[in-house]
C-alpha cells in the first residue's frame, strides 16, 4: 500500500483519479477522512490499491516522448497529470501511466479546476489546431489568466461562457466537454447533437469562456489557507467558516454576476448587502472587478448575435430583460428548451447580470441558462446526464 502526501491543490476525489482507486476506497483506507472535506497539504494518505500504472520521470520524459514510447497520446498524458502541468515534467516526478486507447481529454471523474481547464485548452489546441484558437481576454483578481477559445469560422457570433459563479464551477466542465466533442466532430467530419458538426461551424463562430471566476472556483474547490492573500478577509466575509462550498464570489468577495452596468444601482438595493461575502455583494461600483471588465470588453471588441451564460441550477432558460430584448429572443428561447427539456422563463426583479447588460447594450438576444437541479455544488456523479442537456441546447443554439 502507497503512502501520498498531500500537496496544495490537491482534493480527495483528484486524488484518487491520480491513483486509478474507487474514492470510496481511498475514504475506507483513511478513516480520518471524508466526502466533502478538503484534504489539507502535508497530510499522509494511504493509497489503497495501485491498480493505474505509474511511472517514476526519466530525464528527456516529456507527455511527446512518452506517447512514442508507450503508443498513448500525448495529450491523455498531461490529462491524466494536471499536477505537473506547470513546469512538473522532471526527473524523479512520478506520473500516471493513462489506459491504453485513452479517447477523451476533459475528464468530469474529480473537481474540475482552473489547472485542469488550462492543461485541456492547450491539449485540445494541440490535437485539434485547425478547429480550435486560443486567447486570453483578461486577468483574475489573483492574476489568473483567462482563456478564451475560438471554434469555427462562420458569419454568425455565438459567445458561451461558465463558472461566473464559482460554486457553479460544474459548468466550466460541461463547456469544455462541449468544446472537445465539437472539435473532435469537425475534424472527423461527424455530428454534434445529430447536427453536421462542420455545417455548425460554418455557420457559427462560437467564442467561449471557459472559466469567468478562477480565484473563486478554487476557494470553493480547495478551501484557504494562510499563505492566500485575502486569507483573513475571507474568513471573516465567510463568516469565520472554512468551508466555501456555497460561494459565488470572486476572490474579492464580489458576486461578478451583479457588476455589470445595466441598472447596477437598482441592484445594489435590491440586495442590500452590507459589504463583500459568499455572494450578492455588486462591488463598489460597476466593472470594478477584473473578471468582469475583461467580459464585458470582450463583448464590446467582438459584438456577438448572441450570447449564453451556464450557469446552476433549476433547469430554466432566463431570456428577457426589461423589454430591451428583441422579438426573436423569445423564439429562440422556446427553440432552447425544446431542445434540451429546460423551460424558458420570464424574469423580472433581477438586474446588473452579464446576459442583462448584454441584451441592453446591444439589443440582441441573451441567455441564462441554469443547468441541473438540487444544491450547488451540483454532484459530479450526474455530469453525463447534465452533459446530455446542455450539448443538445448549445448546438441548437449554433443554429440560425
Amino acid at each position: 500500500m502507497l503512502t501520498y502526501a498531500v500537496r496544495p491543490g490537491d482534493t480527495y476525489l483528484r486524488i484518487a483519479r491520480k491513483f486509478g482507486v474507487n474514492p470510496y476506497a481511498l475514504y475506507a483506507a483513511n478513516p480520518a477522512i471524508a466526502p466533502g472535506e478538503y484534504a489539507q497539504p502535508g497530510d499522509l494518505l494511504r493509497i489503497p490499491a495501485r491498480p493505474a500504472r505509474l511511472r517514476v520521470l526519466q530525464p528527456g520524459d516529456t507527455p511527446d516522448s512518452l506517447s512514442g514510447r508507450y503508443g498513448i497520446p500525448a495529450d491523455a498524458w498531461i490529462g491524466c497529470n494536471p499536477a505537473l502541468a506547470a513546469g512538473g515534467w522532471h526527473p524523479g516526478a512520478v506520473a500516471v501511466v493513462p489506459p491504453a486507447g485513452t479517447p477523451g481529454i476533459v475528464d468530469a471523474t474529480a473537481e474540475y479546476g482552473y489547472r485542469d481547464m488550462m492543461a485541456d485548452c492547450a491539449a485540445l489546441k494541440k490535437r485539434y489546431p485547425s478547429w480550435l484558437e486560443l486567447t486570453v481576454i483578461g486577468t483574475s483578481v489573483l492574476g489568473k489568466p483567462l482563456p478564451a477559445m475560438r471554434i469555427g469560422g462562420g458569419p454568425r457570433r455565438l459567445h458561451v461562457n461558465a463558472s461566473f459563479h464559482a460554486n457553479e464551477w460544474i459548468t466550466s466542465a460541461l463547456l469544455m466537454r462541449f468544446a472537445e466533442r465539437l472539435a473532435a466532430a469537425c475534424a472527423s467530419g461527424g455530428e454534434i447533437a445529430g447536427e453536421p458538426a462542420r455545417e455548425l461551424c460554418g455557420r457559427t463562430t462560437l467564442w467561449l469562456v471557459p472559466m469567468v471566476n478562477p480565484d473563486g472556483v478554487e476557494l470553493v474547490q480547495e478551501g484557504v489557507r494562510p499563505d492566500h492573500p485575502f486569507y483573513r478577509e475571507l474568513l471573516r466575509w465567510n463568516r469565520g467558516s472554512r468551508r466555501f462550498d456555497r460561494w459565488k464570489a470572486n476572490a474579492r468577495g464580489v458576486d461578478l454576476n451583479d457588476q455589470f452596468p445595466a441598472h447596477w444601482e437598482a441592484e445594489c438595493e435590491r440586495r442590500d448587502t452590507d459589504g463583500p461575502g459568499p455572494r450578492d455583494y455588486p462591488g463598489p461600483s460597476p466593472l470594478s472587478e477584473p473578471e468582469a471588465a475583461a467580459m464585458a470588453a470582450f463583448a464590446e471588441a467582438h459584438r456577438f448575435d448572441a450570447v449564453v451564460a451556464l450557469h446552476t441550477q433549476g433547469q430554466e432558460i432566463y431570456w428577457n430583460y426589461r423589454d430591451y430584448e428583441p422579438p426573436e429572443s423569445e423564439r429562440l428561447a422556446q427553440r432552447l428548451g425544446r431542445a434540451c427539456g429546460y423551460r424558458p422563463v420570464k424574469l423580472s426583479g433581477s438586474d446588473a447580470g452579464f446576459k442583462d447588460w448584454f441584451i441592453q447594450r446591444f439589443r440582441r438576444p441573451g441567455f441564462t441558462v441554469e443547468v441541473g437541479l438540487g444544491v450547488n455544488p451540483l454532484p459530479l456523479e450526474r455530469f453525463p446526464e447534465y452533459y446530455e442537456e446542455v450539448e443538445r441546447l448549445l448546438a441548437e443554439a449554433m443554429k440560425p
